[in-house]
């Protein structure tokens, strides 16, 4: 049996395995988790502010100055309230507008205005004739109001 040793040699391990530069496969996880994350906060905002276009388009259609027109008013910041402030939709009278005074934070409503944002969905449109200052000061109201809590 020939000697073979001397040939030998010792085994070398082989040097470490680099982290950087990732793989492409990581790569493409990252950028389909930052996707995912951009994609969810814009999808937020679109639905945000979908809802304060909706509303807004909605308080344009009921542009005439009548008592209708501020009944539809009522009618929205009260659909409003449902949605975002649940507590609030059972407020009514002096309570629903110290409300609403209170989530709005530049434009406050004038006695007049708060009287017809609370009386006109239950006035006949027959029997009372309503102030076209006192429409035109709750639908800026309503505009400012809409803007400020959706």
């Amino acid at each position: 049996m020939p000697d073979n040793l001397p040939e030998l040699r010792d085994i070398h391990l082989p040097e470490g395995v680099s982290a950087f530069p990732p793989a492409y496969g990581w790569w493409v996880i990252l950028a389909a988790v930052v996707g995912a994350v951009v994609l969810y906060h814009l999808l937020c905002l679109l639905r945000r502010k979908s809802k304060k276009l909706y509303a807004l388009r909605l308080l344009t259609k009921a542009a005439d100055d009548s008592l209708k027109s501020a009944a539809q008013m009522s009618e929205i910041l009260r659909r409003i309230c449902v949605y975002k402030y649940p507590d609030a939709a059972v407020l009514h009278g002096r309570e629903w507008v110290e409300f609403l005074n209170r989530h709005a934070k530049k434009i406050k409503l004038n006695r007049n205005a708060a009287e017809l944002l609370l009386n006109a969905p239950y006035m006949p449109e027959a029997n009372h004739e309503v102030a076209a200052a006192d429409v035109a000061a709750l639908r800026v109201f309503c505009r400012r109001w809409i803007g400020e809590n959706l």
